[in-house]
């Protein structure tokens, strides 16, 4: 008799485990949406903020007197290139996109023409070189004919917290200069804020 026993309590015990089992089990979601549409899930800088903050600099900047003097002075479209932005905010922030949204601003605008920054133009060149050996006459670019670039575009990233309770504020400043390349002359400085609020119901972060 003491198997038949042995197997009711093993039974039981079984349906509960999985029952247990069932019940904490989970399922994950995931929807494509439209990559126009910000869903700020935290106050961190995100794609949205690198996009709308790179339009509207390179708009102020366009804007400038510096571009209808350099075409009088030219007769042609001046050249840019972006040396660098540093990042020097309490966070994480993908610089190459954002240098990347201040690229595509530029050229979108028609106003300025983009000069690519030192790695870049070391790959072409190293093309070049090789066209030189491999391709014919006709479709090989020689070395020498270059576009450089009138002005430099470099600046950085800010940013400061202020919290109390469950609120808090994330500031964000970012800073850009335009400088002459053969003068010097900083013909334009820009600036942009963004303020992000966070609310917990609960206190903390």
């Amino acid at each position: 008799m003491k198997p038949k026993f042995a197997v009711k309590l093993v039974v039981p015990m079984l349906i509960v485990s999985s029952a247990a089992l069932t019940g904490c089990s989970s399922t994950t979601k995931v929807s494509r949406i439209d990559t126009n549409e910000e869903i700020a899930l935290s106050d961190k800088w995100n794609g949205k903020d690198s996009q709308l903050v790179a339009e509207a600099m390179v708009s102020d900047m366009l804007g400038f007197p510096w571009v209808r003097e350099h075409r009088a002075k030219e007769g042609s479209r001046p050249a840019i290139i972006i040396q660098s932005v540093r990042n020097k905010s309490h966070q994480h922030i993908a610089v190459d996109t954002f240098l990347n949204d201040l690229k595509r601003a530029i050229l979108r605008s028609g106003q300025a023409d983009f000069v690519a920054n030192r790695d870049i133009r070391g790959e072409i060149r190293e093309e070049r070189r090789d066209q030189e050996l491999n391709s014919s006459l006709e479709t090989r670019n020689e070395m020498g004919q270059e576009q450089g670039a009138d002005y430099a575009l470099s600046g950085t990233i800010n940013s400061f917290v202020d919290e109390q309770g469950g609120s808090r504020v994330t500031f964000y400043q970012v800073d850009l200069r335009l400088i002459d390349m053969t003068t010097n002359r900083e013909v334009w400085n820009g600036q942009k804020k963004i303020q992000k609020l966070q609310e917990r119901s609960g206190y903390g972060f």
